[in-house]
């Protein structure tokens, strides 16, 4: 799927254009544009897609018309330095902004917002109110987890950081114990394993925060929100290292042709005004000290972000994939 759109409203003097790829789609971040082009008359041009926008950028060349990739998850944005497509923000505004743990140590990659990996679980048959990832390979659990691929991005990104706080070996024994606390084999969405809870298949699923708000507030399959009122989310090692999130974010693109207007772009997106809209329209956390939480996030609980650099993270992926086709995490169960 591939579309184009173009800010509609605009101050009559423009100045200039900044050309954006997006992963996020675009009534997500339409209303960050708007704000933008209103404030600085910069006009932006958005192309959308699910996926290849960093191998497109990468085909293009030195003729590629992208100035900046609006992406989600540290993987796909530490991917994107890998392809070679970025350049470093230089920007005191950013740097001020967005603390050093949600930036890039080299400057290719800026995170704009926050999304945590918290435990799902069912307000009738799970009775504690706090949870540790570690616990997830707790023998008590044995046919109670529901979770996606444990290749899809985001498992990655979790088994990544556990790599980080424990090492290799001790990630691969608690990887299987996980599997073995499976419900099933790992399939479907995030929103698939709430689903699964309400219906009695699983008590605990892993997913990311802002589910719980799509759930909640969806009015085109209302019984989304009946699946929202059946869990709670339980906020992992809140009382040690914090919860593991995960990024929105954004790179300057190698070759952009309007490269002051693209930093100013990522200046505005780190600001207070577009972190606010951030929160309140993708019920995600902002990460400008500062900027508070919409009501509808805070109601789920306190996050309390591990605090480890993101880049670290990005480091253990490729190790965390592999462990994952080692202990056949999506082959489910052991028999």
């Amino acid at each position: 799927m591939l579309t184009a759109a173009t800010t509609a409203s605009m101050p009559a003097l423009a100045d200039g254009e900044v050309n954006i790829y997006s992963y996020r789609q675009p009534f997500l971040i339409q209303p960050l544009l708007d704000a933008f082009t209103q404030e600085t008359g910069v006009k932006t041009n958005v192309i959308f897609a699910k996926k290849g926008l960093g191998e497109r950028i990468s085909a293009e060349g030195e003729n590629s018309p992208a100035d900046v990739l609006l992406t989600v998850d540290i993987g796909r944005l530490d991917g994107a330095k890998q392809l070679g497509i970025t350049q470093p923000v230089s920007s005191d505004v950013v740097n001020e902004n967005i603390p050093a743990q949600y930036r890039d140590p080299e400057g290719h990659w800026v995170g704009l917002t926050n999304r945590a990996r918290i435990i799902y679980a069912s307000k009738d048959r799970v009775q504690q109110d706090t949870i540790t990832y570690e616990e997830l390979a707790d023998p008590k659990w044995q046919g109670k987890i529901c979770t996606r691929s444990g290749q899809h991005v985001y498992t990655i990104g979790l088994i990544a950081s556990m790599i980080a706080h424990h090492g290799e070996a001790r990630t691969e024994e608690w990887l299987v114990g996980v599997r073995d606390n499976l419900a099933r084999k790992p399939t479907g969405n995030d929103r698939a394993q709430v689903k699964a809870i309400f219906s009695g298949e699983c008590d605990l699923s892993i997913g990311n925060t802002y589910y719980m708000g799509k759930m909640e507030t969806n009015e085109k399959d209302p019984e989304q929100k009946e699946w929202a009122k059946s869990v709670k989310l339980l906020f992992p090692n809140s009382e040690d290292r914090g919860s593991h999130v995960n990024l929105a974010g954004v790179v300057l693109a190698k070759h952009a042709p309007n490269k002051d207007n693209a930093v100013k772009l990522i200046e505005f997106l780190s600001g207070g005004n577009a972190q606010q809209i951030y929160a309140e329209t993708n019920f995600e956390y902002p990460v400008t000290p500062g900027v508070e939480v919409s009501d509808r996030v805070k109601s789920w609980g306190d996050l309390t972000p591990d605090t480890l650099s993101l880049a670290e993270i990005a480091k253990h992926r490729k190790t965390a994939s592999e462990l994952v086709d080692k202990v056949g995490f999506d082959n489910g169960p052991a028999s």
